[in-house]
């Protein structure tokens, strides 16, 4: 519960210094609250870098599912973030390791998805099939009885540029089986550009596997709690006394509602305050795991605490 009583509060003044004295680990959500595009948010690289200073754990936990985790700490390092790939989760990441630990798998997985999850896939010992461009051919009739690699046991969909027909109709071939488990990376419908632009994001692709198969998918991404275990698992992170910031209501803050920790929605991104009052009002019960504890314009409104 927040410490003001009332959710959706301003976080400034006193009050910052109270909330940030009350945990010990902070969980960020990376585009639209630690950069935008491939520029920080101003004064982000010295938020982390001090609430590490003052001996906080910070994590970065993202649904994008095209970079590893070097590549991200890599990226960040080059803003001016002092981060290791160790405290970078991302879904490529949480994906190879929800299907090594939690499912298990014993085989191959036929991926619609990047490198990037084909290489986090390899690093836990997971071979892969799929990656890359897959054009039509013959008629169909062959469609239905494309060759499929008896190794197969898990069908994964991430972001793919590549996507295609024959993706969508290979995966459906696998997925006729039964046995072939089905895992998404995350369901954001829309990636957000500067200047309100959009592109279609992963969950587009997911739902159009999920309709062709007639399966739903298990996904590992926010707001699924699957991705703090990962986080936690590793770190012993303890829900009460740790903070998840985020730009956007439906992934990040439902994130921090269904783990039970304290939620700080940043303005820099997505949602609006406009947007988690009107779920406060809407008397939705699950509209109000879309409800922040707290808010700020931008996450440098923490500086001054954190250097007083």
């Amino acid at each position: 519960m927040s410490v003001s009583g009332s959710k959706c509060t301003r976080l400034s003044g006193a009050l910052v210094k109270q909330v940030l004295e009350s945990v010990d680990s902070v969980l960020f959500d990376c585009d639209g609250v630690i950069w935008r595009g491939d520029q920080a948010i101003p004064g982000a690289p010295q938020v982390i870098n001090l609430l590490k200073e003052n001996g906080k754990n910070v994590f970065f936990v993202t649904n994008n599912s095209t970079k590893t985790r070097k590549m991200y700490a890599d990226k960040m390092s080059a803003l001016g973030f002092n981060v290791t790939e160790e405290e970078v989760f991302g879904t490529a990441y949480c994906s190879a390791m929800y299907l090594k630990t939690i499912c298990k798998l014993e085989g191959k997985v036929y991926l619609i998805g990047s490198n990037a999850m084909k290489q986090e896939l390899e690093a836990v010992g997971i071979q892969q099939t799929g990656v890359g461009p897959d054009h039509i051919s013959g008629k169909q009739s062959d469609w239905a009885s494309v060759p499929l690699d008896p190794e197969v046991k898990a069908v994964v969909v991430g972001f793919d540029e590549h996507f295609s027909y024959m993706k969508l109709n290979r995966a459906l071939q696998y997925l006729i089986q039964r046995d072939c488990l089905f895992v998404g990376t995350n369901r954001d419908t829309r990636l957000p550009l500067e200047g309100g632009k959009a592109v279609p994001g992963t969950g587009c692709l997911l739902q159009a596997v999920e309709t062709a198969a007639q399966r739903q998918a298990q996904t590992v991404g926010k707001p699924n709690h699957f991705m703090f275990d990962c986080v936690a698992s590793k770190y012993g992170v303890k829900r009460e006394s740790c903070l998840m910031v985020g730009d956007r209501l439906d992934t990040d803050i439902m994130l921090g509602s269904n783990c039970g920790l304290r939620t700080l929605l940043t303005l820099t991104g997505v949602s609006t305050v406009a947007e988690a009052e009107a779920h406060q009002s809407s008397g939705c019960t699950e509209s109000q795991g879309m409800v922040p504890d707290y808010y700020v314009e931008s996450i440098a409104d923490l500086l001054p605490a954190l250097q007083g």
